[in-house]
C-alpha cells in the first residue's frame, strides 16, 4: 500500500533566471519502507523533500500521502495536515534549549490538540524508553550530547503517529558510532513499528543499507 505518491513532479527556479531544478519525477514509496535519497549537492533532492513535506507548494504535479492529495490544500490546511502526518528529522535537531526533553517531545501533539496531556505524556515517556532517552526527561534539552538531542528529536517526529517521517541528513552532525545509532532506531522503527522513511543522505553506507535509493542526478530520477 502506498504511503506517498509522486506524479511529474516540475518545478522551476526563476532566480536569476529561469532553471527547471526538476524534471517530471514520479515515484512511490510503500507503507513501512525506508528510503535513502542521495545525489550530488544541487542534483534536486533536498528541493523534493521540501516539495514531498508540503513545506514548498510552488511546483507542477501531484503529491499524494496516505491517499490524501495534498497538492492544492491551503497553508492552515496543509500546516495541519504536516503536523499530524508527517515527523521531521533534520540535520540540526531544533529542540527549544530552554525546554526539557519531555516538553520538546510533547509540543506537536499538544499543538494538535485531539489527546488529553497525560495521554500525550505517557505515549512521549513510552517512546524516550523505545529509544533508550529515559531518564533524561526532566532535563533540559541543552545539557543533552549531540546523539541523545538526535534522538529526542526522532521521538518528537514519532509523538503524533505520522504516516511519514522525513529525514533531511538526518545524521549528517553525528560521528559514527551515533550515526550508526540513528540509522539502527530508523531500521527497527521501519521493521518492527511499519514506520514509513524517507531520509535524504549523503552518507553512502546509510544509504546502502536501506531498503531502497532513490537517486537524483540533474533533477531527474536515475536509480
Amino acid at each position: 500500500m502506498s504511503a506517498l505518491s509522486a506524479k511529474h513532479i516540475n518545478k522551476y527556479f526563476y532566480d536569476p533566471q529561469k532553471f527547471q531544478v526538476l524534471k517530471d519525477v514520479s515515484f512511490e514509496v510503500n507503507k513501512g519502507e525506508f528510503v535513502a535519497v542521495v545525489g550530488k549537492s544541487g542534483s534536486g533532492k533536498s528541493t523534493l523533500l521540501y516539495l514531498l513535506s508540503t513545506m514548498d507548494t510552488d511546483y507542477e504535479g501531484e503529491i499524494l500521502i496516505n491517499d490524501a492529495k495534498v497538492t492544492g490544500l491551503s497553508q492552515n490546511e496543509l500546516a495541519r495536515f504536516r503536523n499530524e502526518h508527517i515527523g521531521f528529522v533534520f540535520q540540526f535537531h531544533y529542540l527549544l534549549p530552554e525546554f526539557t526533553v519531555l516538553d520538546n517531545v510533547m509540543l506537536p501533539a499538544l499543538k494538535l490538540n485531539k489527546k488529553p496531556k497525560e495521554e500525550i505524556e505517557a505515549k512521549a515517556m513510552e517512546l524516550l524508553t523505545l529509544l533508550d532517552i529515559k531518564g533524561h526527561e526532566h532535563k533540559q534539552a541543552s545539557k543533552l550530547s549531540g546523539g541523545q538531542q538526535q534522538r529526542v528529536a526522532i521521538v518528537r517526529a514519532l509523538i503524533n503517529d505520522p504516516a511519514i517521517i522525513m529525514g533531511d541528513e538526518p545524521t549528517g552532525n553525528l560521528d559514527s558510532k551515533n550515526t550508526k545509532v540513528v540509522f539502527d532506531i530508523f531500521r527497527q522503527l521501519a521493521k518492527e513499528q511499519g514506520q514509513t522513511i524517507i531520509a535524504v543522505t549523503h552518507d553512502d553506507e546509510f544509504a546502502a543499507n536501506c531498503d531502497r535509493i532513490i537517486e537524483f542526478s540533474d533533477g531527474s530520477i536515475i536509480l
